[in-house]
């Protein structure tokens, strides 16, 4: 018996509201300023066969590549082999694709409802720490997988509700702060157990066959709902190509180029001609790419067409094996999450924005990734941030300023909880002016942040827009480009490379100023 449209909407948002409820619990019980403050979080709910249920409003390249980590785990896991209270965590990008980049680790609960497997509850956080050659697992300049940090494939952290302490006591040991990650793995397992908690309230109101019918319905109605979107789009083929400023060790600049095809009801997303592997950590794993294709077409489609399963059905991605976007193990990664995302979703806007004139110029491009730590005072400290900048202007509106866009989520940590626990001083934190393209409407303002060392502390900087600038539409001009430098405390000023590992000082002063968004038809 199929369920009505009022209940179908009913069971829809409950589900939604779990995987919030679930973030909620994530953020109240972590311990690091990165989940407290930031929210570098995500939260979903997936099915019995790995197909995403539901998902909260959290970190789009997370949830994107959740699909991945689902298949990951199912195909390294027999069905009758989970029981009740058992999570996995997983955060390697190569098992075969379930994960990101190594500071993202991944918990998966499986939700018994009547002694029968009926979903799974995940969680996906970037800690700030997971090890490796520099503190924040984030390093500027890596070559190979292993300098990134530990890597972890499917494993039960519990087993029936009991913690594996020999697991945990192994990761503990490969990690520099050990309470704050411990703290961030109980948060994690908090929140699954809410989800979990909270699906058998519902599956007790509704019934577990008639809730799971209700889900199958839901995705069938949001893969009709895209079928019919896809009308709109044209049937010619779009193609773009842009390009990331370097390897991240050469400066040699990176192509990624893409081709969109509409075919009936079917969307063809391929990446034949860009560049190959490349030795610096600007590569990508697939489950990325996949994050990156959804959230554009889903940015694209009507927003209330409900985020499932179903309603990605209808797009193919290819990708050429052994390229930037598919990398062969041992390759670094680090930044292809987090940077070379952001020039995916350029390249697929400038293609679509072919033929969709709505669509704004280029944000800032990049998620100015700040590592800072140091293991060498009585106060071993590792801490992440991410930086907001311009967003691109569109055919009707300016673009925003000093915010995170696309495939970034975060909050910034506000200045005050930073001081509190860090050793540092910020001396700026504001608008960078006039660094959005012109146009007949302006792209936003990029930001300005200087950050006083109070003690020796190890930089490691990924960022990119800091050579190619991020492009304006129908002539609208280029947002302005990022500079990362440091000001000595003998006042030398040195300019820093977009990737880069460097030591300050007490005294030294880290200056970032994030890329403007690109400006929108030509202003006569």
């Amino acid at each position: 018996m199929k369920t009505d449209l009022i209940n179908l909407s009913i069971i829809q948002k409950a589900l939604e509201n779990i995987a919030e409820e679930m973030g909620v619990v994530l953020r109240r019980a972590s311990f690091s300023a990165n989940c407290k403050e930031r929210l570098d979080f995500s939260c979903a709910i997936f099915n019995s066969s790995g197909e995403l249920v539901a998902q909260a409003e959290h970190i789009p390249v997370h949830l994107g590549a959740m699909f991945s980590t689902m298949e990951t785990v199912l195909a390294h896991y027999r069905i009758d082999d989970f029981k009740p209270g058992d999570i996995v965590i997983l955060n390697s990008p190569y098992n075969p694709t379930g994960g990101t980049h190594l500071p993202d680790i991944s918990f998966i609960l499986p939700v018994f409802i009547n002694k029968k497997l009926s979903f799974f509850v995940t969680n996906r956080a970037h800690h700030s720490d997971v090890g490796g050659s520099t503190p924040g697992s984030m390093p500027g300049t890596s070559t190979e997988i292993y300098q990134e940090g530990l890597i972890i494939p499917p494993v039960r952290l519990y087993s029936n509700g009991i913690e594996n302490r020999e697991i945990l006591s192994l990761i503990l040991a490969n990690v520099r702060v050990k309470e704050e990650r411990l703290g961030d793995f109980r948060a994690q397992r908090a929140a699954l157990l809410r989800g979990d908690e909270r699906l058998k309230e519902l599956a007790l109101e509704y019934g577990r066959e008639v809730l799971l019918e209700s889900i199958n319905q839901l995705m069938e109605l949001s893969e009709q709902s895209f079928s019919e979107h896809l009308q709109k789009f044209p049937k010619e083929e779009l193609n773009y190509t842009d390009f990331l400023d370097s390897n991240g060790v050469t400066d040699s600049p990176v192509k990624i180029q893409v081709e969109i095809k509409f075919i009936g009801n079917k969307i063809i997303v391929s990446f034949e001609g860009t560049d190959k592997q490349q030795i610096g950590n600007v590569n990508c794993p697939k489950s990325v790419v996949y994050s990156c294709v959804y959230y554009v077409f889903r940015v694209l489609t009507d927003p209330s067409i409900m985020t499932n399963a179903g309603l990605f059905r209808n797009i193919s991605i290819e990708i050429p094996k052994g390229s930037l976007l598919d990398p062969k193990t041992p390759a670094a990664v680090s930044s292809g999450n987090v940077e070379t995302s952001q020039r995916i979703v350029d390249v697929l806007l400038g293609a679509l924005a072919q033929a969709f004139p709505e669509i704004p110029a280029a944000s800032q491009g990049t998620m100015n990734n700040i590592s800072l730590g140091s293991t060498r005072g009585t106060q071993p400290f590792t801490y992440y941030e991410t930086l907001g900048g311009g967003t691109g202007a569109g055919k009707s509106y300016n673009g925003t300023s000093a915010i995170h866009s696309h495939m970034t989520n975060t909050l910034n940590t506000p200045i005050e909880a930073f001081e509190l626990i860090y050793p540092f001083r910020v001396i700026k934190y504001a608008i960078r002016k006039n660094s959005g393209g012109h146009g007949v409407n302006r792209g936003g303002d990029g930001i300005v942040k200087e950050i006083e060392c109070l003690g020796d502390t190890t930089v490691s900087i990924q960022s990119e827009r800091r050579i190619f600038s991020p492009y304006g539409l129908y002539k609208g001009q280029s947002g302005k480009s990022g500079v990362n430098s440091v000001r000595k405390k003998n006042g030398e000023l040195l300019t820093l490379p977009g990737r880069t590992i460097v030591e300050l000082s007490s005294g030294d002063i880290l200056i970032i100023k994030t890329p403007g968004g690109g400006g929108y038809g030509r202003k006569e």
